[in-house]
């Protein structure tokens, strides 16, 4: 069965492969230059999914995944949220953002147990234009003092999900 994410990101693209393995053909849209960048104007990583799912399925034919996902920090008013990808800039890279959340955290005078946090992701399942189903998972976690690890993507290296002393990036 065929899968089409509706992302550019080649690293996304193939942990969902991995995560669906070999039962699934999973691709992307890199390379794919007739479909538009879709601007990201929802106020909920559930609307972003679907916008993104929707725009695509009217494009494309088969079924089309679509995610949005992020950070929630509690100590920062759930920031960086919705705005995860663009927190340190729009060119900004995965340690700039890392740099930006841990310098707002000291800002704030967050330690230990003030740092909790959540990764939301949202997925959105479409097939011409319309909405097949929704799906949201959360981890529960907290923002270590510095980061460790160099595996998984955004965030990862300075998430540490409860009942786990590595972070993401060290999993």
């Amino acid at each position: 069965m065929q899968l089409i994410v509706a992302t550019r990101n080649a690293r996304k693209t193939r942990e969902i492969q991995r995560i669906l393995g070999p039962k699934f053909e999973v691709r992307g849209l890199s390379g794919d230059d007739e479909i538009l960048e879709i601007h990201e104007s929802g106020k909920s990583f559930g609307e972003n999914a679907m916008l993104k799912a929707v725009a695509v399925s009217r494009q494309l034919p088969g079924l089309i995944v679509a995610d949005d996902s992020g950070l929630e920090v509690d100590a920062l008013g759930g920031a960086p949220g919705i705005h995860s990808a663009r927190y340190a800039g729009a060119s900004a890279r995965d340690d700039d953002r890392i740099g930006k959340l841990l310098s707002e955290l000291v800002k704030v005078g967050a330690k230990g147990n003030q740092r909790h946090a959540r990764f939301r992701c949202v997925l959105a399942l479409a097939r011409r234009g319309e909405i097949l189903g929704i799906f949201e998972g959360v981890v529960e976690g907290k923002i270590a003092d510095r980061a460790r690890g160099f595996r998984g993507l955004g965030y990862d290296p300075v998430f540490l999900p409860n009942g786990f002393d590595q972070t993401f990036g060290e999993l």
